[in-house]
């Protein structure tokens, strides 16, 4: 088996995202469940690997949806990570430069496209993400969501800015209330991030 896949280091510490994400919830969400995708990813590739020798094409399908579900995990949350930062450093600073003109020209403005996003997210049934993506054939922004740990590139687009909305990213500070925990998120989005990744999907 190839390369394997390993959890990234966080940007900041665990607790660096108080009081909007406690330090629990962040040790618990990186350290337990990012790390658990991460580790199924692995065996379930190496599963693959092996049916993919023996030519068992009911093994290498019966595999798709935990490289899918793994997969999917690990890729959401290493962006998710990167799309946070703590208040005081860059967390909360809201867009510049194309990326600002884009949201204004796509959504009118940074609170509409907030409010729009929120509105999406917060009506996912069960669990799942909401995602600003880029649409490189169209060549413009798009809010979408996705159940489970579905991947934004199952839509076609390219992921710009995660927001977790599975139980385990918030329950323990905000028990079931769903829409005061993606409504605190944008104190510590780190926009500086999500322009990297918009430069990046123009080009």
């Amino acid at each position: 088996m190839g390369h394997k896949y390993t959890l990234p280091d966080l940007p900041y510490d665990v607790d660096a995202l108080e009081p909007v994400i406690s330090g629990e919830i962040m040790s618990l969400h990186y350290h337990k469940h990012h790390n658990a995708y991460v580790t199924n990813l692995n065996k379930a590739l190496e599963q693959y690997a092996d049916a993919e020798a023996k030519n068992d094409i009911a093994q290498m399908i019966a595999l798709q949806s935990a490289i899918k579900f793994n997969g999917g995990g690990h890729v959401n949350h290493s962006i998710f990570w990167t799309n946070l930062a703590p208040k005081g450093k860059g967390g909360g600073e809201g867009p510049s430069g194309n990326l600002a003109t884009e949201i204004d020209k796509e959504f009118g403005s940074l609170d509409a496209f907030i409010e729009k996003f929120n509105a999406k997210t917060v009506a996912i049934q069960g669990s799942g993400w909401g995602w600003l993506g880029y649409n490189k054939g169209a060549k413009r922004l798009e809010i979408a969501t996705c159940g489970n740990q579905d991947p934004l590139s199952t839509t076609g687009l390219i992921p710009l800015l995660g927001v977790d909305v599975w139980e385990h990213a918030y329950y323990l500070q905000y028990r079931n209330v769903r829409p005061d925990y993606v409504k605190a998120i944008w104190e510590i989005i780190n926009w500086k991030n999500v322009e990297e990744r918009f430069s990046k999907a123009q080009a």
